[in-house]
This record gives structure tokens, sequence and C-alpha cells, in this order.
């Protein structure tokens, strides 16, 4: 596989250069699988050095296990602490799973179907439903063994009648299904992005809607929120937005809109902030991965350039130290590296699954014996009901290529 590079524009002059295109990657064949079915792969090896001499030259990865479920599409994967798991489908259950072995270890329950989004905290598991309702559950460990309690709905229906009646808050409830969830645990707020175009800020404490914000012209495919409140939103009408919280109990406009960022008139279906790096990610229809650079100031970004490599859309993405990992309706999962020059290359193709990638989680998973080698494990949803956990390795030196499974082990 050649290892594809980024464009950046920080050379606009450079107008020659030629563009490399990864050819179209399709998903490999294969059998039909029963439900809880494992097996293990043998690792894929990408070995093309890229120009620069810093940058990765090996890469493995290896199916660590598959699931097919009888949930229908998985459209929803959260993970805590490496260690559990949390997958929403189109059924009314979540499923909750054991890592590394993933194994089934329990199940939240509702009378609602179609699970789009999913945030856990220690003690919270927060979850959005297609009903426009984000149905919330305590989460406690004692001797090892974790409880789940069903604590309430929001809005509450009791709740979303008076005030109706009263004309206080008569768009209290989102108009269309949720499609996006993210929380802020710092700031005590729940923020839905639906398709209604709107984003509502819900408090936690006494599950209030505190805002309902205006936000695009068209459907919102993705809200994210960093450590320091910045909201960012992103859109089918080809846009990211950036909102600024401002604090003050007389402020009638808690979030104001700070600067809209255009994604090359492509809608925008998913988003992931990378806050160590200072880097944001908005994965398009297209095919393409745009990413911004934050600047000094709360808020700035300065566009860097795009990642190319899928051949449809990006649906879901995830970021954490110099990892950018991507899903695709390709059927594909992309690893990128991000260099120090902020230019990414692809330095792994995951295939296999026969649907579009809907879902994914990535965290990073610790080297035991080679400080060189940087790894993560990657936990993917497809819309063929198939659940894949997927080991990543990567090394600076040619002479390590060779990494196996006895390298790694995950965050406890």
């Amino acid at each position: 596989m050649n290892l594809v590079r980024s464009i950046s524009l920080k050379n606009p002059s450079n107008s020659t250069e030629s563009i490399s295109f990864a050819p179209p990657c399709f998903s490999t064949p294969s059998t039909p699988l029963s439900r809880h079915y494992f097996w293990n792969s043998q690792p894929g090896v990408c070995l093309d050095p890229p120009t620069k001499q810093d940058s990765p030259t090996a890469a493995t990865y290896k199916c660590m296990s598959s699931i097919l479920t009888k949930d229908g599409q998985v459209l929803s994967i959260a993970v805590l602490n490496g260690t559990t798991a949390y997958t929403g489908s189109e059924s009314n259950v979540i499923r909750i799973w054991k890592l590394p072995e993933f194994t089934e270890c329990g199940q939240l329950k509702s009378t609602a179907k179609m699970v789009v989004a999913i945030q856990v905290s220690n003690d919270r598991v927060f979850a959005a439903y297609v009903d426009s309702k984000i149905r919330i559950w305590s989460r406690s460990t004692y001797g090892g063994v974790t409880k789940h309690v069903r604590l309430v709905t929001i809005p509450k229906t009791g709740g979303y009648v008076r005030s109706y009646i009263s004309g206080k808050d008569k768009m209290m409830k989102h108009m269309a299904p949720i499609s996006s969830l993210d929380i802020s645990l710092s700031d005590d707020i729940i923020y839905s992005a639906s398709l209604d175009k709107t984003v509502k800020a819900w408090r936690i404490s006494d599950l209030k809607c505190m805002e309902t914000i205006q936000a695009h012209s068209a459907p919102i495919n993705a809200v994210v929120i960093a450590e320091n409140g910045v909201l960012y939103t992103a859109s089918d009408d080809a846009t990211v937005k950036v909102w600024r919280r401002n604090f003050g109990s007389n402020n009638s406009c808690p979030h104001a809109l700070t600067v809209t960022l255009p994604a090359k008139s492509s809608p925008v279906k998913t988003l992931a902030l990378n806050s160590e790096a200072g880097v944001l990610y908005g994965g398009c229809t297209d095919g393409y991965i745009h990413y911004w650079l934050k600047g000094w100031f709360s808020g700035q970004l300065q566009y860097g350039g795009i990642l190319q490599g899928h051949t449809h859309a990006v649906l879901c993405l995830s970021s954490f130290s110099n990892f950018v990992v991507s899903g695709s309706a390709d059927s594909t999962v992309r690893i990128w590296i991000r260099q120090q020059d902020e230019e990414h290359i692809c330095v792994a193709v995951l295939q296999g699954d026969r649907g579009p990638i809907r879902s994914l989680a990535a965290f990073p998973c610790r080297v035991v014996e080679d400080s060189d080698q940087d790894g993560c494990i990657v936990c993917t949803g497809s819309m063929d009901g198939v659940l894949k956990l997927w080991q990543v390795s990567c090394c600076s030196n040619p002479g390590l290529s060779r990494i196996g499974s006895d390298y790694f082990e995950l965050n406890k």
C-alpha cells in the first residue's frame, strides 16, 4: 500500500506538485459469522517508507476479535478507560463489553430503539435515541462488579407538557432525531445536536434545557466540546461552526458564534478534536478529512489541509496523541500519523467489513519492550452488524517491523 500524505496549504505556490491518490479499497469477502464468533487474523504489514526520515516506516495491524450481533446496524460506540466498551444499535439494547477479551458483560435496555450516540463517564452513561430523547444510567463498581441503574429520561414528558402549556419553552424537545452527543462534566452540561438544525444545552444537575442554539441552516451531524468550553458543530451545510460560551447569569445568549469554517462545499458528517495537539478534524461526504490548527486565542483556528484516501463518505473519526483513525462508507478504516510539520501519513488500511463503518472508538495501548513503537486499539462497528477489535502498531525504525501482540498491553 502506498503511504498517502495529507495536502498542506503551507506552500500554495507549488501548484505543479502532483497529488497522489490511494487506490480504491474494497472490503474483503468473508464467510458468514455466527453470533459472538471470534477469530484471530494474521497481522497485515505496511512497509512502504515515506519520504521523510522521521516518519513511521512500518505499521502492523491485526483483527483481534470480530463479533456478528443480532441487533442490526451498529450505530454508536463508547469506550471507558480502555477496559469497557458500550455499543448501541438499531435495537433497544446497549451492550457492554469487557476489553480486551471483547466478551459481553451486561446490557442496558429501554423501550426506545436506535441508539445513535453514547457518552460514558466514570459514574454515568448517557445515550441518545432516535426518538429525540436522552436516557441516563448511573454506573457504580463494588468488588470488581459494575452495576447500572436507570436514572432518568430527558426531557421528562410531564415537564415538557407543562413548559409547552405555560409557553416558557416550546422548543425544549428536539423536533427531529438526535445525531450527536457530548458532555462537559466540569461545566455540568450535556450537548445534543439534532437533524432539526439545533444544538441544545442540558444542565446535568437538574436536567433542564438551558439553551437552544439555532446553529446551522441544515441538519447537524456532530457536536464536540473542548476542555476550555469552546463548542464545535458540523452540518450538512458544509460548514463547521465554533461557539464560545459567555458566562453570566443575566446573559440571554450563553453561546455566541465565533467563526464559521467552510469545508469545500461538502457536508461534514463527523468531528474529532485532538485537544493535546490542538487539531480539529472534520470528515466529509466526499471522502476527504479536513483539519484545522488551533491558534493562540480561544476558538481561533487556521486551515491545515486535507487527508485523502477514502473513496466514500467519512462517517466517524477519533484522534489522540499523533494518531487519527477514520471510518468510512467504503467499508475501511484508515490509520493516519500526524507528523511534526502537521502533515499526515496513512500507515494502514483496515479491511474486512462488508458494510459502511458507522462508528468507532480508538485509544492508545502501551508498548512494553520498545519505546520507539506507538500503538492503538480500535473498536469499529459497521452497518452490517459486525463489531471488530483491531490492534495497530507503528515503529520509526525499519528493523523493528516485527511487532506482535506480546509487545502490547492495554491501559488499565
